[in-house]
């Protein structure tokens, strides 16, 4: 599992079809792309780092505060072509991307596991086209991978 993390100022998410907006304020924009073997114990791993980041700064401006003491907010997008394979050729690979079923069911359990830790978590809409639009903090951008067996 990948999770691409933008700390932000402020970042949305829109569809059309479904017409949908979701938006948070300051926190984390997560784009989190699930490969084929992933499993709950991935999830659960990114789920509970999460939140729990040091990288807000604190009063001497350091990268020591997480999302809970800056009462931030997680705006959550599902991003399968972060299993993109661009090693050969120019064209990527998604073949290690996790088929649709399980892709859903391992992002939505990061979203119900965030939540039920009381974390504020707004959504994209899994599956859809979507145009996310940020105010990146910083910039901070971090890659959090967990392969199964990690």
């Amino acid at each position: 599992m990948i999770a691409l993390v933008q700390r932000v100022a402020r970042a949305s998410v829109r569809t059309e079809q479904p017409p949908r907006t979701a938006a948070v304020g300051r926190g984390l924009l997560v784009l989190l792309g699930v490969e084929d073997g992933d499993g709950p114990a991935e999830a659960d791993w990114i789920a509970a780092k999460l939140p729990r980041l040091r990288i807000f700064p604190d009063e001497e401006g350091r990268m020591n505060l997480d999302l809970t003491a800056v009462d931030g907010a997680i705006l959550l997008v599902s991003q399968f072509t972060l299993a993109g394979d661009c090693r050969r050729g120019n064209r990527p690979s998604f073949a290690s991307a996790a088929a649709p079923d399980q892709g859903r069911a391992l992002y939505e359990r990061v979203r119900d596991l965030l939540a039920e830790a009381g974390v504020p978590v707004e959504t994209g809409v899994f599956g859809a086209a979507m145009q996310v639009e940020l105010l990146n903090d910083g910039p901070v951008t971090l890659i959090l991978e967990r392969r199964p067996g990690d």
